[in-house]
């Protein structure tokens, strides 16, 4: 209920700044408008609609959001799939690079944004289920040949240093696409510290100050306003807690680039039409990834959202980046 009303009141704020801004312009434009007629629009009007990009093609910011959300609509049966052909299976190696930067400890609780089919929760899961392992392993041998004083301790304190449950919050706007992440779950037996949440992530549906760390692994370019996507993740992230993002980004080599365009502008769409039957949805990624900010100008970014120690490492020479920063 609180995170309901939280989201209400913040929808209300934007909508009175775009009233604002939109009462500015007609006050400034009043020269151009028509009083009179019911045909007549004002400047006002017009700049209320706000164009961005789908791909290389321009459209409206309304548009924009309905074609992404179609586009993982209908790819959504065939997206692992298809990020295993059009990687070569090269994505399991990034997503793994992104844990190990993560090392979540157990206790964690990971809000993964555009988590869709639910990849980094299924490895933050396991991860955090190896490291209770090993600290179990740990604690055994160290409790080999205890003193009495340890026993005495250990038994006195057994409770209260149980640590609390790890938890993994998959966040997608997309049903389609969680609906798939939810069927994997149930295929690998996965269900305990995992839930489900549709949401945006420009308006998320969590209360401030509450993860631990905040993931969003090849979505936040599908975001239209990014920076808005980025003030989200500052607020729902506790004091501490860590943003962690793996997109696609500027290829620095440039015969690696030259390569990397050839095959990303004629094979990827061909495989999109052959495995998942949608030429189009695939041409948009292709475009989308190139009109992405590179690594320095998203990393400026996340430092003018709020965040500190912002820093990021390439993969593949480039063709993949992740960037994190904390919330102080």
């Amino acid at each position: 209920m609180a995170a309901s009303m939280r989201l209400l009141v913040r929808r209300v704020i934007r909508l009175s700044h775009r009233n604002v801004n939109a009462s500015s312009v007609g006050v400034a434009g009043r020269l151009g408008c028509c009083w009179t007629g019911s045909s007549c629009r004002c400047l006002s009007d017009a700049a209320e609609e706000r164009n961005t990009h789908f791909g290389y093609e321009t459209v409206s910011e309304a548009e924009k959001a309905k074609r992404v959300y179609k586009v993982f609509e209908n790819v959504a049966q065939k997206y692992d799939v298809m990020n295993d052909a059009m990687s070569l299976g090269i994505h399991r190696l990034w997503k793994d690079k992104l844990l190990h930067a993560m090392h979540p400890q157990p206790g964690a609780r990971l809000l993964d944004v555009a988590g869709g089919t639910g990849d980094i929760a299924f490895r933050f899961l396991d991860y955090i289920r190896f490291q209770q392992d090993r600290q179990k392993r740990r604690a055994t041998r160290s409790m080999q040949t205890p003193s009495w004083q340890d026993i005495s301790i250990n038994y006195s304190t057994e409770d209260d240093n149980e640590p609390r449950e790890s938890s993994a919050v998959v966040c997608d706007i997309n049903k389609e696409m969680l609906k798939v992440g939810k069927q994997k779950a149930e295929s690998m037996g996965v269900s305990s510290g995992l839930s489900w949440v549709v949401g945006d992530a420009e308006e998320l549906p969590f209360d401030d100050d509450q993860f631990d760390i905040y993931t969003i692994a090849f979505g936040i370019r599908n975001v239209t306003h990014i920076d808005q996507a980025l003030q989200e993740a500052l607020r729902v992230l506790k004091p501490g807690g860590r943003f962690m993002c793996l997109e696609f980004s500027k290829v620095t080599n440039p015969v690696l680039a030259r390569l990397y365009d050839a095959y990303s502008f004629q094979m990827i769409p061909v495989l999109g039409e052959v495995i998942a039957g949608d030429w189009k949805s695939y041409q948009y990624l292709v475009e989308s990834i190139r009109k992405f900010p590179d690594q320095e100008e998203f990393k400026h970014m996340i430092e003018d959202t709020g965040f500190y120690c912002v820093h990021y490492h390439n993969f593949t020479g480039g063709v993949v980046a992740l960037h994190s920063g904390f919330k102080l």
